[in-house]
């Protein structure tokens, strides 16, 4: 079979590398592995990106029929990649701070960050500028799930209070206690 790009049914473009087999399975020199697992990263990252995807589990090589199936499995060459294999790629992706473990403290489940935390933070208040929204205390629920979808639409509460965090550090917001949890004021610049 030769490589060549395939366009997924959810428009997402596969690079040839998705064709070649052996792409699929850990090799045994360590230079071509490195180089195998810096594509994968890059595949993973653009693929989550494409579909707003924030979390990636080993069990996504394991089960077939979720988010994840487009890009770990290619069925015309008839390969998948293998949980062992997927877990290395992701300690890559930690190590090299595209993601995080998340829950902390366990190895099988990422965070995502086809965006940064800090680039997240400048959307956060990018958004609350464009909305209108600066000095006012907005839950997190209000941000995550707005009544018009923003950028900010799904994205879950760990990384939204890394986000956070960011901006508060740079005197651009401010943490509140609200009575559904946890809220947000947003400030034009740092105070």
């Amino acid at each position: 079979m030769s490589l060549t790009t395939h366009t997924t049914t959810s428009g997402f473009i596969l690079p040839s590398i998705h064709s070649a087999p052996p792409f699929f399975t850990q090799q045994p020199n360590p230079t071509t592995q490195s180089i195998a697992t810096d594509q994968w990263i890059h595949l993973i990252q653009a693929y989550a990106r494409h579909n707003r995807l924030f979390v990636l589990r080993v069990e996504d090589a394991e089960i077939s029929g979720n988010d994840w199936d487009e890009v770990l499995r290619n069925e015309r060459i008839n390969r998948k990649l293998l949980p062992m294999h997927l877990t290395q790629i992701l300690a890559k992706m930690v190590f090299s701070n595209v993601a995080t473990y998340d829950p902390p403290k366990q190895t099988r489940s990422v965070l995502l960050y086809w965006r940064l935390p800090d680039e997240w933070a400048e959307v956060l208040h990018s958004w609350a500028v464009s909305t209108a929204q600066l000095n006012t205390i907005l839950t997190f629920y209000d941000i995550t799930d707005p009544p018009v979808k923003s950028e900010l639409s799904g994205i879950p509460v760990s990384l939204l209070r890394k986000a956070i965090n960011i901006l508060v550090k740079s005197g651009r917001a401010q943490l509140i206690g609200v009575a559904d949890g946890e809220g947000v004021r947003l400030f034009s610049g740092g105070r």
